[in-house]
């Protein structure tokens, strides 16, 4: 049971309000919902990415792919996909029991649906009657995990703004009883960053060792490193609880009462803070059902053992909320940190957030509380600017600033038990399908392909047996966003397609490989590049073929080709504009001459 994004319901309605007037009723939301749906135009293309932020004005508005400028193919597939993934019946692919995912493009909502049960069990392996099962919905409220996170860093990067904290300053400045054990030289940038050489979890947890929340308090503070500070990324919850003490030092206020006051309020974000109150709880999804600690079925109270023993408010856990809600604080990161007049941050404040501080330690990019460049959750939407985080509970958002896009998946995956299969495929899955649906075209406007493969997977675009001789030129246009590992290659067969030789590529273009490169990878810049290519000595019956390979991992949003061209001194050989060019295709699409995707 799903309930689609453009469904004009009191759920459709409340995305539209959220660009309405406060004081605008469900049936004035209702019809700017169809409006916008009819009337906007489309959206920026992925090959030509945004510099800087959006416009400051920028609101959330609901549209359908199709009037965003999107192909509406891939994001269809996605929630196809994701009800099989909340089916138990799909066995080994059952992934959770329910799940809100929304997507966002140049501030219109594209996407904004519910399937599953918020409620299903009563324990593992163990069906609530089946009157009792609770469908997830638009506005279920869900217990983001670390997503908590991005939000003890928002705080921190306003009392960055604010002069009380420096970014470079040890935190025993603040917190000097911290310096113990030989923290002393731990910053608030390495807090931010995973840096600090800090453990990942309190040993023992917080909720096992200490009888209260003062003691638990000062184990946070005597905690003792696992490796000098700044020598090494080590993701680690201990960082924000340390981060939610020195801000609560600094402040002389709770941090639920800093997110509370200095951001949800402010953003108008209702159904987002710790310790939601009972009269929520029809709309809040359960999480797991813990003999140890005895907790029963966890419904309306944070999941992570560590923050409920913090009272249910810690620095690294404890957040519920929305994916309307999560939406209006992706989009005022987006316009530079204001949404509807609200400032919570600079613009200043919105670049610390993309900045990479890890370039000490690649594949570990990070802002400040913020990962960058994820691709084993950011798929085809990440890159270097590319911002988000996950949650143990099953739950990512995804921050794309070069395309004003943003993707948010939020699950129950640990109800009623954490021995789950990974979200990360879902995760992927919203990600890339955001990714896929933004138009990608071929300068000139030629004939063009893309493929857009899963793992594991080869397409290959092959010539008929070409009458050349001497050197032959090629010629063609590529557009790559792909794991680091998935190559294009062009290759060359003079034995029919029995043997295959890898042919040196000269690639010009923004971050193109310098040198000559026999494969083109990665997603660090989006951009069409040309490609350059001599096959000397060719003879009568030479073939040519471009061969894209994805390992089993991750993917980007795929590779496309145009323009291609091969020629042998003044005879042109292969002219790919041509509709009679002799090119067979074996898992590449041939898109509209002029269009894309």
């Amino acid at each position: 049971m799903r309930i689609p994004v453009l469904a004009l319901t009191a759920a459709s309605a409340m995305v539209a309000a959220l660009a309405l007037p406060a004081g605008a009723t469900a049936a004035t939301a209702t019809a700017a919902a169809s409006a916008a749906a009819g009337a906007d135009g489309g959206g920026r293309r992925f090959d030509q990415p945004y510099a800087g932020f959006a416009p400051a004005g920028t609101v959330l508005r609901p549209a359908s792919p199709r009037a965003a400028g999107l192909d509406p193919a891939p994001i269809a597939a996605f929630e196809e996909q994701v009800d099989a993934w909340a089916d138990p019946a799909s066995g080994a692919g059952y992934l959770f029991p329910g799940a809100t995912s929304l997507m966002v493009h140049d501030g219109k909502v594209v996407e904004r649906s519910a399937t599953g049960y918020a409620t299903r069990y009563s324990a593992p392996q163990t069906e609530l009657p089946e009157d009792q099962w609770t469908p997830a919905r638009t506005d279920t409220i869900y217990d983001l995990a670390s997503l908590s996170k991005l939000f003890t860093s928002l705080v921190a990067v306003q009392q960055l703004e604010a002069g009380t904290i420096r970014l470079d300053s040890p935190v025993a400045d603040y917190l000097p009883e911290f310096a113990v054990n030989g923290k002393g030289a731990i910053t608030v940038r390495q807090l931010l960053t995973h840096t600090s050489g800090l453990a990942p979890d309190p040993e023992p947890a917080l909720w096992q060792g200490y009888p209260d929340i003062p003691s638990r308090v000062k184990a946070i503070l005597d905690t003792a490193p696992v490796n000098p500070a700044g020598t090494t990324y080590t993701y680690s919850d201990l960082n924000m609880l340390t981060m939610q003490l020195v801000l609560e030092k600094v402040t002389g206020r709770s941090l639920d009462t800093l997110v509370r006051e200095d951001i949800t309020r402010p953003l108008h974000m209702t159904d987002t803070g710790y310790n939601p109150p009972a009269s929520k709880l029809p709309r809040i999804a359960a999480t797991e059902y813990e003999a140890t600690p005895a907790r029963g079925l966890v419904h309306g109270e944070v999941h992570d053992e560590n923050a409920w023993a913090m009272g249910g408010v810690a620095g690294h856990a404890g957040v519920f909320s929305t994916v309307d809600d999560l939406a209006v604080l992706a989009q005022a990161i987006l316009n530079g940190g204001t949404y509807r007049g609200h400032r919570v941050l600079s613009r200043h404040g919105v670049s610390l957030l993309e900045e990479n501080f890890n370039q000490a330690f690649p594949g570990d990019s990070h802002g400040l509380g913020f990962e960058l460049d994820q691709i084993w959750y950011m798929s085809g939407l990440s890159g270097p600017r590319t911002m988000g985080h996950t949650g143990f509970t099953g739950t990512s958002l995804v921050i794309d600033p070069e395309s004003r896009s943003f993707a948010i998946l939020l699950t129950n995956r640990v109800h009623a038990t954490r021995t789950t299969p990974s979200t990360n495929p879902a995760r992927r899955g919203i990600a890339g399908a955001l990714a896929q649906a933004m138009p990608v075209k071929a300068p000139g406007g030629g004939r063009s392909w893309f493929s857009g493969q899963g793992g594991g997977a080869t397409s290959t675009l092959t010539t008929g047996p070409l009458n050349a001789s001497g050197t032959v030129d090629v010629d063609f246009r590529s557009f790559v966003n792909t794991e680091s590992t998935d190559r294009l290659r062009l290759e060359a067969s003079s034995d029919g397609g029995a043997t295959w030789q890898p042919v040196t590529l000269q690639v010009t273009g923004t971050g193109a490989p310098t040198g000559g490169a026999t494969s083109l990878s990665g997603q660090a810049v989006r951009a069409w590049w040309r490609v350059h290519a001599e096959v000397p000595n060719a003879a009568s019956g030479l073939e040519l073929r471009w061969r894209y390979t994805t390992d089993s991992v991750y993917e980007g949003r795929g590779v496309n080709l145009g323009g291609l061209r091969v020629t042998d001194g003044t005879h042109v050989l292969i002219d790919g504009d041509k509709p009679d060019a002799p090119l067979t295709s074996a898992g590449w699409r041939e898109l509209p001459a002029g269009g894309g995707h």
